[in-house]
């Protein structure tokens, strides 16, 4: 068989085409969300850049995880917002393997990136006196990089064996996005290789960063639990606390999506794949930022800084 020319390729994503009702409700709330995910993770990117309290490895590495969110949900949420009010939902070859490689770089780098963090607070509570010469800035960078190469070394093999596949018939993607399972699915020769790598990468990306945060938090734990005063195992476990809970809402939402045996075809099972693509990236700034004194303090310094150059404007007026 013939192998179809790439600009001749569409895909239809199906997403809730059956139910229009829900996916103008979608939109509204897809919208709100997108505009709190910007607002959020670049509030946070632009605090770690300007206040010198939080020119820490933890806050960079979070500058990172807001960075890397921006970027993902960007690259799907305007397409997915045109679709929801449009009949034609069609997305053609080269769009749709620029987004399947982008959410999957992201999705990759952030399992790598909260390992880290897992690590990076690990050395701050069970090494706390070696914490400033560990948690050097250079091998925050270099651990930043190694997450974002990791991710990126991924998604290329990935997308090298699923854009050589042939395509013919009706490319009809069962989801709101390009995912890289259902995009294989849909070529008409074995996938046999490409079902493999992509379960490889699961596992590599998936279950190797979560074993490695698993352990972080055990020895965490052991060295928390040895702390007499009940002030300062509470002030411990408060600097883990919105880790822990970004990567219990990462991890669950994505190894149900990823690890389920069957296609995701039910409305439900999109609606989880939704929440796990569009209201976790939400989700972190506000959970790193809620009852966090050094986040709000920035926020008020920041704001304090705005009125006085807003007055110094005005009196130049």
């Amino acid at each position: 068989m013939e192998r179809t020319n790439w600009t001749d390729i569409e895909f239809i994503l199906v997403g809730l085409s059956e139910y229009p009702r829900a996916e103008k409700i979608l939109f509204v709330m897809c919208l709100l969300i997108y505009l709190v995910i910007l607002l959020g993770n670049s509030t946070l990117i632009i605090l770690t850049l300007l206040d010198s309290r939080l020119h820490t490895p933890m806050y960079f590495f979070l500058g990172n995880l807001s960075f890397l969110d921006i970027w993902y949900t960007s690259s799907f949420i305007p397409t997915m917002l045109i679709h929801f009010l449009s009949e034609k939902k069609t997305i053609s070859f080269t769009r749709c393997v620029v987004q399947m490689s982008v959410t999957f770089t992201m999705g990759s780098t952030e399992c790598v990136l909260l390992a880290v963090m897992a690590y990076d607070r690990y050395v701050a509570i069970c090494v706390p006196l070696r914490y400033p010469i560990i948690m050097s800035k250079a091998l925050c960078i270099r651990m930043a990089a190694l997450s974002w190469g990791l991710g990126f070394l991924n998604t290329l093999t990935e997308t090298i064996l699923a854009i050589r596949l042939p395509f013919c018939g009706k490319n009809v993607i069962n989801h709101f996005v390009c995912e890289i399972l259902a995009f294989v699915k849909l070529a008409c020769t074995d996938i046999s290789l490409n079902e493999i790598t992509i379960m490889l990468g699961n596992v590599i990306f998936l279950f190797a960063p979560l074993l490695l945060i698993c352990v972080s938090y055990i020895f965490i734990l052991s060295t928390v639990l040895r702390i007499k005063s009940a002030g300062g195992r509470k002030k411990a476990f408060s600097t883990c606390s919105a880790h822990i809970t970004v990567v219990t809402l990462f991890y669950g939402s994505i190894l149900f999506i990823f690890m389920k045996p069957n296609s995701k075809d039910s409305a439900s099972d999109k609606l989880i794949a939704f929440s796990y693509g569009v209201v976790t990236p939400m989700l972190n700034p506000i959970i790193y930022s809620l009852r966090n004194t050094e986040v709000h303090a920035a926020i008020r310094k920041l704001r304090a800084r705005l009125v006085l150059e807003e007055r110094k404007m005005n009196l130049h007026l």
